[in-house]
């Protein structure tokens, strides 16, 4: 017994580094772009394009595999994530265009999309003595201290290392070679059941209960990591363009505070009334789009820090805390299926709008595109604020799941 319970102890922390090393993988390119920018003369689409493929391809693993692990088990499907995001990592060592960028970004994604449910729903499954809340805090917060170290690690090796293209891959891919071989010791926590091969028909796999909450909350995800989008995207660029500042390590930098002020909000505002922290969160994220629009109109610089430093609250907040009602309201064999849908509409709004931005840019120019990108994420905030203050049904919804846990029956939403 005491055995099994250090093994799940222990488990939960290595199941949230192989999260937290996924996730920074995902955000390693961002400070590398002006570089492939200036090395292969990529356009401002083709750019925004390498980022949108890593978004297409998680989420399409995510609305077909998303809740395969809770029918054969946690550990195949994470073991095969890592796989692939060793494949990715090799595209990118050798890549020598936009073609191999496109096809490591893609391969990358559908590999992170393979994992994020399942390591969500393994952590809960791995909570030392039915610790959720732990783990939920943990689901909430290692996505954005991923995204910051990945942001962070990426732009100190573009500034000090020696052929950064290849160094930040690599330390990667050996940091995943670790974290496979430590998944030896974390138990599996599933027993396989039939339903696996009818689970990979394209479905948002939310339990019966759980709906109706899943639905109030959907534009609180979609707030967070939209504006989100526009800090790992196009900040980037925005800091050349505007600032006419071209330091790899800052832009790196300020994608992590954003990020890491994320999941500081998540981590300080646990013991916090969920829909009061969400409440102060939407009103950080229209601040922080605000904040960011003045920015580039002004080329005020410190205003690029407020706004990283507001937005990221409410990128936490407005995510973390949301996440923690509706864990709340899902059994454990559901739990992989409602975690996949959570992040599909999530990385929807971290993907399309910068795609478009893309497209747009060429036509209207950075500045304004990243000032009507703004305006959508402030106005999205506010409809989700709007939505949760005069939305009485909704607010029950909300009491009831930090309340008690619901008995979910579920059936797939096919897309």
């Amino acid at each position: 017994m005491n055995s099994s319970v250090s093994s799940r102890r222990g488990g939960i922390w290595i199941l949230a580094g192989i999260l937290l090393t996924a996730i920074a993988t995902g955000s390693a390119p961002s400070p590398l772009y002006p570089i492939y920018s200036a090395e292969w003369h990529l356009t401002s689409l083709q750019t925004t394009a390498v980022f949108a493929v890593y978004v297409g391809g998680l989420l399409i693993t995510l609305l077909t595999a998303g809740a395969l692990s809770d029918y054969i088990g946690r550990k195949p499907l994470i073991a095969i994530g890592l796989a692939g995001l060793l494949i990715a990592m090799g595209f990118f060592i050798f890549a020598s265009g936009f073609e191999t960028l496109i096809l490591a970004r893609v391969v990358q994604g559908a590999s992170v999309g393979l994992m994020m449910g399942t390591l969500g729903a393994a952590m809960l499954d791995n909570a030392p003595r039915g610790n959720t809340a732990l783990a939920a805090t943990l689901n909430g917060a290692v996505p954005g201290i991923g995204l910051a170290f990945g942001a962070v690690a990426s732009g100190m090796l573009a500034r000090w290392a020696p052929n950064p293209e290849v160094t930040v891959y690599a330390s990667f891919a050996t940091l995943l070679v670790l974290l496979a071989i430590a998944l030896l010791w974390v138990p599996e926590t599933v027993t396989r059941r039939p339903g696996g091969l009818a689970s990979l028909r394209p479905a948002l796999a939310i339990p019966r209960d759980s709906r109706p909450l899943f639905g109030a909350l959907a534009g609180a995800f979609a707030a967070s990591w939209g504006l989100g989008g526009l800090f790992l995207a196009l900040l980037p660029s925005i800091l050349v363009v505007r600032f006419g500042l071209t330091d790899h390590l800052l832009s790196g930098l300020l994608i992590g505070l954003f990020t890491l002020i994320g999941a500081l909000t998540g981590i300080l505002t646990r013991n916090v009334a969920p829909r009061r922290a969400l409440l102060a969160g939407l009103v950080a994220l229209i601040a922080g789009s605000a904040l960011i629009i003045v920015a580039v109109d002004t080329e005020i610089f410190a205003l690029v820090l407020v706004a990283s430093v507001v937005g990221g609250i409410g990128f936490g907040a407005g995510f973390q805390a949301p996440l923690r009602m509706l864990t709340t309201t899902v059994e454990p064999h559901h739990r992989a299926g409602l975690l996949s849908a959570i992040y599909t509409i999530s990385y929807l709004s971290f993907g399309v709008p910068v795609l478009v931005g893309g497209a747009l840019e060429p036509l209207l120019g950075l500045a304004t595109v990243a000032t009507l990108y703004g305006i959508l994420m402030a106005a999205s905030a506010l409809i989700a604020l709007l939505a949760q203050l005069f939305s009485r049904r909704d607010r029950r919804l909300e009491m009831a799941a930090t309340e008690q846990n619901a008995h979910p029956e579920t059936e797939p939403i096919a897309l």
